[in-house]
């Protein structure tokens, strides 16, 4: 037998043998879907298939980075195209950027700089929105371009007050994005699909280059991407797509579950193939997971099985408020690690929204427990991080309006808002990018006091200095930013808890480019490290080798799987969210939203509900997730509070309905042994920085041996060192590693200099 296919299971062989036309391969939970791409990836490298040939494309950069790992140990040296749909699209529009009316070193808009942008335009194009938010208008045009719905197409519906002001508002902004030579996410996929459909030679020339095209998670592909794989594999039908409806929980980001549904549809000839064996879960966590999905109708029916253990019961319990769950939570978790039985990375806590995570953190800290919240896009949103690639976007991209209006007064300069109001409107007016605007500051109005101008001069002299580094390392671009424009001074000598944080994560950019420099050396990479920062997933913050507790949202657990789980807060309103209840589409999306938290569990899992909960700025008393119905009784062993105080009649109810079966209530806490409780933890974590570090000496600490010579490594940006001939100076850009780690050093009497730093004579000043 061929050793690639030993490992694999009789369904697993037949999706990797299938080589010619199309495939739908539906893959239930822990049934080993990723192994199947990628093994069926190296048997068409076997088989004679070019590398080049082959598109592999996923929705996160953790899957893609995976799959590329496992293709790489597998088929090595084989440079396959193994990439997100998001940078799939954004390398194609770099190469066919003139054909949608962009140059190729766009910008990528986040969720932030796409909603500020939108905001924008709607005060400068003075339109009456009524009462709906920039963030309401930013939806319905989001909605539009995943239907691919351009802008000269979109018609408002009657009686529809908001698409009157969506037709109004989408053509100005789709207008000034194109000025700034800028997209946003959905533009990714929208100009790739009108690209294809605009362009036949293009799309021939594609559709023979990828003669064989895998996607995983097709579930969750939404119209653009649907056309954009129908047009790329129209000659060559070659289109291989692994997916679970019941896993599609995506519908609110476009995601349409009738793409995977109707597959059979499309193509009419495919081979269909159900991974149906788990090897994830015990028998009882699935069977739980397995009758809960069952009550869904839009769906493919699969029979889920598994030859693991059966497993403890699945654990339901009630908690009078989220801080007894909180609370409970966490006695038990600490419990665990403390008598030896389980790590802390061991452990998972779902919720359905981020604002669950408050008080499990206060709990965590209250017993000393090591936790981590998946919150992949919180760094890149952060203010100083935003600020000062704001710098390199405009060095990348000079048309880019968002980075003009982020960095024209940051760290401030003086230029106020009525000046950069001034200097849009003439923007607008002139249908030109902002940053031509500020060159033309001297003749846009008269009435300017020249000190203003001559504030916006100075800010686009800066720009232009700084747009000759686009080719040097990124650690040195960062460099220089931060010591041009002032601002990592500015931090460091910060006197705010804030100002040491943002200095802290400064640091860590700084950190993060360096890497990125290692990884790809000889500069010349600024817009890929853009991109990196701009396509950024939810989960691209977690760390799987920590030994720490992971929190976070059922949506971002997907794709992932821990020992023990916990799922909190199954009442109705959050699991199910309120937004489902009158919409029967909706609350199977929230069915399989539970379902998918489920089948996180390898071992053990526990779900849970309070009584009563703060949420929302308001205490209620809550109703129990009608999903804890549809589960099996036989398979669940629950605890009751003996008594909640009056008037609970909701949860009365629910359990009266509940154990219609008779099901034995338990102890949760019998048996476990007591979790040592602590105060707040001493480490510099938990305290946080406490002093500014200006001083090489402070800064090197051991960077210097017992020879008396300075590492390279040792050196900081913004630290003060001494040069035997030019004096004291200070660092403002590093770049390179080890023996080639190079250092710009700015001196009062000779300017600048560059140093290699392990054959300088520069001296930490102080020492």
């Amino acid at each position: 037998m061929d050793p690639l296919l030993t490992s694999l299971n009789r369904a697993q062989c037949a999706a990797v043998q299938h080589t010619t036309g199309p495939m739908l391969v539906l893959a239930g939970p822990g049934s080993g879907k990723t192994r199947v791409v990628t093994h069926r990836i190296a048997h068409l490298l076997r088989t004679g298939v070019p590398a080049a040939q082959l598109l592999a494309l996923t929705f996160t950069n953790k899957a893609a980075s995976e799959m590329r790992s496992r293709v790489g140990q597998l088929a090595p040296g084989e440079p396959v195209w193994l990439s997100t749909f998001h940078r799939f699209g954004a390398k194609l529009l770099r190469h066919y950027a003139d054909h949608v009316g962009l140059s190729p070193n766009y910008t990528i808009y986040d969720t932030v700089d796409a909603k500020q942008a939108l905001t924008r335009v709607i005060e400068a194009g003075n339109f009456q929105t009524m009462h709906y938010t920039p963030g309401r208008i930013g939806q319905a045009i989001s909605r539009a371009k995943n239907k691919l719905i351009a802008p000269d197409r979109y018609q408002p519906r009657p009686g529809s007050p908001l698409s009157h002001i969506v037709a109004e508002v989408y053509p100005a902004y789709q207008r000034r994005l194109l000025a700034s030579s800028a997209v946003d996410f959905d533009d990714l996929l929208m100009h790739v699909a009108q690209l294809l459909y605009a362009n036949p030679d293009v799309r021939a020339t594609l559709d023979e280059r990828f003669r064989y095209i895998l996607v995983d998670e097709y579930q969750d592909t939404n119209h653009a991407q649907y056309v954009i794989l129908r047009a790329l594999s129209a000659d060559h039908r070659n289109l291989a797509v692994t997916g679970d409806p019941d896993q599609s929980i995506y519908g609110w980001r476009g995601a349409d579950l009738n793409n995977i549904l109707q597959f059979e549809t499309d193509y009419p000839d495919a081979h269909v193939v159900r991974l149906e064996r788990n090897y994830r879960s015990t028998k009882r966590i699935l069977r739980v997971a397995d009758q809960l999905i069952g009550n869904n109708l839009r769906r493919k029916r699969k029979s889920l099985f598994t030859d693991n253990e059966e497993g403890g019961a699945v654990r339901l319990v009630e908690y009078v408020t989220q801080d007894d769950e909180a609370s409970s939570i966490a006695t038990q978790i600490s419990a665990a690690i403390s008598s030896g039985q389980r790590r802390a990375s061991d452990f998972a806590i779902f919720y359905r929204v981020n604002a669950l995570s408050r008080g499990l953190e206060r709990a965590f800290r209250q017993v000393g427990l090591p936790y981590q919240i998946i919150r992949g896009l919180e760094f890149y949103q952060r203010k100083e991080i935003k600020d000062v690639l704001g710098y390199c976007q405009l060095i990348n991209n000079p048309r880019d309006d968002q980075a003009v209006l982020r960095t024209i007064n940051t760290p401030a300069r003086g230029i106020g808002a009525k000046t950069v109001n001034r200097l849009v409107q003439h923007a607008y007016a002139e249908r030109i990018p902002l940053l031509d605007a500020a060159r033309q500051v001297g003749t846009i109005q008269t009435t300017w006091a020249s000190r203003c101008a001559k504030k916006v001069s100075a800010y686009v002299s800066l720009v232009d200095r700084l747009s000759t580094l686009a080719d040097a390392d990124m650690e040195e671009i960062l460099g220089k930013i931060l010591s041009e424009t002032g601002y990592h001074d500015q931090l460091r000598d910060g006197e705010t808890e804030e100002d040491l944080s943002r200095l802290a994560n400064i640091e860590e950019l700084l950190t993060d480019a360096r890497q990125f420099d290692e990884e790809y050396p000889g500069g010349g990479y600024l817009e890929s490290y853009l991109e990196n920062a701009w396509l950024v997933n939810e989960t691209d913050g977690w760390e799987a080798d920590t030994d720490k507790v992971t929190l976070m949202t059922l949506h971002a657990a997907k794709g992932l799987e821990f020992p023990v789980v916990y799922i909190v807060a199954l009442e109705h309103g959050v699991l199910p969210h309120e937004r489902s209840t009158s919409d029967p589409s909706q609350l199977e999306e929230e069915r399989r939203v539970a379902f998918v938290g489920i089948t996180r569990a390898e071992q053990e899992l526990q779900m849970s509900y309070a009584v009563e909960r703060d949420f929302r700025g308001q205490r209620r008393r809550t109703v129990p997730s009608s999903f804890l119905l549809e589960m099996p009784r036989e398979e669940m062993q629950v605890t009751f509070l003996e008594a909640v105080g009056p008037a609970v009649t909701c949860v009365d109810e629910f359990r009266e309905d509940f154990i219609a079966d008779d099901i034995p209530s338990i102890d949760l806490d019998s048996g476990l042994p007591e979790a040592s409780i602590s105060g707040e933890s001493n480490s510099p974590l938990s305290q946080g920085v406490t002093a500014s570090i200006t001083t090489a000496a402070q800064m090197a600490g051991d960077g210097i041996d017992r020879l008396g010579h300075v590492s390279p490594d040792a050196f900081a940006q913004g630290m003060a060192v001494v040069h035997p001939e030019h004096g004291l100076g200070k660092i403002v850009a590093l770049s390179g590693s080890g023996k080639n780690r190079r250092a710009t050093v700015g001196f009062a009497t000779a300017g600048e200099k560059r140093f290699v730093l392990v054959h300088s004579p520069l001296r930490p000043a102080g020492q």
